[in-house]
C-alpha cells in the first residue's frame, strides 16, 4: 500500500506533454525506419549513426552562426549520404544488409566525433541561438512536431504514389518480379536507404534543439525505438481501422506509434521502475506489440478451430457410448 500511496498522479500529468513531445519526434525518426523495414524490406541498422549525425551537424552548424533551417536541411543531407552509404555497400560491395548497416554505422560513430571537434557532446541554449522547438516549451514543441509529422506524411503519401515511390515499393514486395519488369532494384534500394536516413537525420536534429545539446551516442537504441513505433502503430491501426487501413492510415499510425511507446516509458518511470532497465522494457514491449499479430492470427486459424471441434466431437462420441 505504501508504495501505491507514493504514486502522485499528478507528476505523471506533468510529465505527459513531454513524453508526447519527444513522442512525436520518435515517430518522424519512426517514419524514416518505416521506409526501410516495411516498404523496402531492408534491415537497416545505420539509424543510430545517422539519427546522432543529424543532431551533431545541427547543433555544429547552428553554434557556427548559420541558420537552424538551412542547419537542419544540412543534417538531412549528410543523413542522406549515410544511408547511401550503406547502399552502396549493399548493392556495388555485395555486403549483406544488416552488415553494411554496421559498418556504415560504426564509421559514422568516428564521423559524429569529429563533427562536433572531437568531443562527446555538444550544448545548444535556447538562450542563444533562435531554435524551432525546445522542451523549455513544450506546447510549441508539441505544435512544431505536428506540423513536422503532418507535412512529411503528405510527402511520403505523394512519393511513394509517384511512378518512383511505386517502384520502391515494388522492389520491396519481389526484387526478382521487380528487375523481370525493368525496375533497376539496387537504384530503388539506394534511393529509399538514402529516403529513410534523411528523414531519420532530421528526426536527430529536431532532438538535438528540444534536448538542448548533440550526443556522439543519442542514437544508440533508436533503431529498436523506430521499430517500437512501428509495431505498435500497425498493431493499433490493425485494431481500430481493420480493413480501411490504407497507406497513408499506415503512416500516420506510426507516428502515433511513437507517441504511445514515450508515454509507456512515461508511465514505466512514473511507476519508480528502475531507469536503467528502460531498454528491458522497451525489449518486453516490442516482444508484445509482436507477439499480438501472431496470437490473433493463431485464436481465428481455421486448423486450429477444426481441431477444436474434432476434439469436441471425439469427446462426444465417447460419452455417448
Amino acid at each position: 500500500m505504501q508504495y501505491f500511496t507514493s504514486l502522485n498522479p499528478a507528476a505523471f500529468g506533468n510529465a505527459l506533454p513531454g513524453n508526447v513531445a519527444q513522442g512525436l519526434i520518435w515517430g518522424i525518426m519512426a517514419l524514416g525506419v518505416y521506409i526501410t523495414f516495411r516498404l523496402l524490406d531492408f534491415a537497416d541498422l545505420t539509424v543510430d549513426g545517422s539519427f546522432a549525425t543529424g543532431g551533431a551537424v545541427t547543433v555544429m552548424m547552428t553554434i557556427n552562426g548559420y541558420n537552424i533551417w538551412i542547419s537542419l536541411l544540412c543534417a538531412s543531407l549528410a543523413g542522406l549520404l549515410a544511408g547511401l552509404c550503406t547502399g552502396l555497400l549493399h548493392t556495388k560491395l555485395g555486403i549483406p544488409p544488416i552488415l553494411a548497416g554496421i559498418l556504415t554505422q560504426i564509421a559514422l560513430y568516428s564521423v559524429n566525433l569529429n563533427i562536433m571537434d572531437r568531443h562527446a557532446n555538444q550544448a545548444l541554449s535556447i538562450d542563444k541561438y533562435n531554435l524551432i522547438l525546445s522542451s523549455r516549451n513544450l506546447t510549441k514543441a508539441i505544435i512544431v512536431g505536428l506540423i513536422f509529422a503532418i507535412v512529411l506524411i503528405a510527402l511520403l503519401y505523394w512519393y511513394f504514389g509517384t511512378e518512383q515511390g511505386s517502384a520502391i515499393r515494388a522492389t520491396g514486395c519481389n526484387p526478382a518480379m521487380s528487375k523481370a519488369q525493368g525496375i533497376n532494384i539496387d537504384t530503388m534500394k539506394l534511393i529509399g536507404l538514402s529516403l529513410s536516413n534523411a528523414i531519420v537525420a532530421m528526426s536527430g536534429g529536431l532532438l538535438s534543439q528540444y534536448s538542448g545539446f548533440a550526443d556522439v551516442n543519442m542514437g544508440r537504441g533508436g533503431i529498436v525505438i523506430g521499430l517500437a513505433a512501428v509495431i505498435i502503430g500497425e498493431v493499433l491501426g490493425d485494431a481500430i481501422l481493420g480493413k480501411h487501413m490504407d497507406f497513408k492510415g499506415r503512416l500516420t499510425f506510426v507516428v502515433i506509434g511513437g507517441i504511445i511507446y514515450y508515454i509507456v516509458i512515461g508511465i514505466v518511470l512514473w511507476l519508480k521502475m528502475p531507469s536503467e532497465d528502460l531498454k528491458l522494457f522497451t525489449a518486453i514491449i516490442v516482444a508484445i506489440f509482436l507477439a499480438v499479430p501472431y496470437l490473433k492470427g493463431q485464436s481465428k486459424s481455421s486448423f486450429k478451430k477444426a481441431g477444436k471441434k474434432a476434439a469436441a466431437m471425439a469427446a462426444g462420441s465417447k460419452e455417448g457410448k
